[in-house]
């Protein structure tokens, strides 16, 4: 629905993005990740045709960004991080204005309208004036904006900026709802976020696709071991040694709590059945034992905290963007 291919935007001697290249399928839920000035937003500017890129070519649901961009707005719906709202209109009328320019009219206008004020729950403000509303009601009217006409593929960034918790959870879910019968591309800074949503993760750093794959096949390419955390009720003074002499522990460390221990083991070793016998035969009272995983904020910060690294390809950059280097 989505096919990127070697994008590059410069501005004078400035690469904004350099050679990015990244597809999203029909239906596909994707998170667009990055550090400030990264170019996400750049990237999302070519695709909704706001700017052309300087190299190689972008198309969306089969149109050419470039020699076709009335066909690409016609099949995407955008939100930018500031919601392009007019703050002197109501609800109603702004939303009629924005279906109107979508060149919808009469029936297909009036269910356009019905069925996006229900999905945002904009109902009870639709006839207030925009300008009159909390940050959170706009940013839905933003989002209700880009449902309207029903594209086949959605550009959202930061969607969840100045809604409350209740709402956050009620747009994270109108988004995976949409699943299946929308292609949407979700730029967001709360990695939690990304993880409740989407099914596949590309992090650009620097102008560059640095990664791409789910937050759990990139966690497994990451992670240099595996940890298991233990809480125990009595800790002897022998307690760290004996854990050390479990073959293929690598380290014992503190927790944060007491009697607590983060165990690091070789990678690709469950060691949970030799750490639970040596603790219930020792006596020592097993409060608690599990794995602990990459989460996706530990999987970004790696791949963009040492960014002279990253100028070079690095085992990080593996999986999809391989493969379509190879096609």
């Amino acid at each position: 629905m989505i096919d990127v291919h070697n994008i590059t935007k410069r501005y004078g001697h400035h690469t904004a993005i350099d050679h990015v290249t990244f597809s999203v399928a029909k239906g596909e839920v994707l998170a667009f990740l990055g550090p400030n000035g990264a170019g996400k937003t750049t990237t999302m500017r070519i695709l909704t045709c706001f700017m052309p890129a300087t190299e190689g070519h972008a198309r969306v649901a089969g149109f050419d960004c470039t020699d076709q961009p009335l066909e690409v707005k016609r099949q995407i719906g955008y939100l930018p991080e500031t919601p392009p709202v007019y703050q002197e209109l109501t609800v109603t009328e702004y939303l009629t204005f924005v279906g109107r320019l979508r060149g919808m009219t009469g029936q297909n206008l009036t269910a356009g309208l019905d069925q996006a004020i229900g999905k945002l729950e904009l109902g009870s403000v639709r006839h207030r004036l925009i300008g009159n509303l909390s940050r959170g009601y706009r940013q839905r009217v933003g989002l209700a904006q880009a449902l309207l006409h029903d594209p086949p593929v959605l550009i959202l960034d930061e969607p969840t900026v100045g809604l409350d918790p209740k709402q956050i959870i009620e747009i994270r879910e109108l988004i995976k709802s949409l699943a299946g019968s929308h292609s949407v591309i979700l730029s967001t800074h709360i990695l939690p976020e990304a993880t409740a949503v989407c099914q596949r993760v590309v992090i650009i750093n620097k102008g560059r696709i640095v990664a791409e794959d789910t937050p759990e096949q990139l966690s497994a390419r990451l992670r240099q071991s595996e940890k298991v955390s233990i809480t125990l009720k009595t800790v002897p003074p022998d307690c760290d040694m004996k854990l050390r002499a479990i073959p293929g522990i690598l380290n014992v460390l503190p927790g944060q709590a007491g009697g607590s221990f983060l165990l690091e083991c070789e990678l690709g070793r469950d060691l949970r059945d030799e750490i639970a016998r040596l603790v219930v035969s020792s006596n020592w009272g097993l409060l608690e034992l599990r794995t602990i995983s990459m989460t996706l904020e530990d999987v970004f910060l790696q791949l963009t905290r040492h960014e002279d690294h990253l100028a070079e390809p690095t085992e990080a950059m593996v999986g999809a963007s391989a493969e379509r280097t190879d096609a």
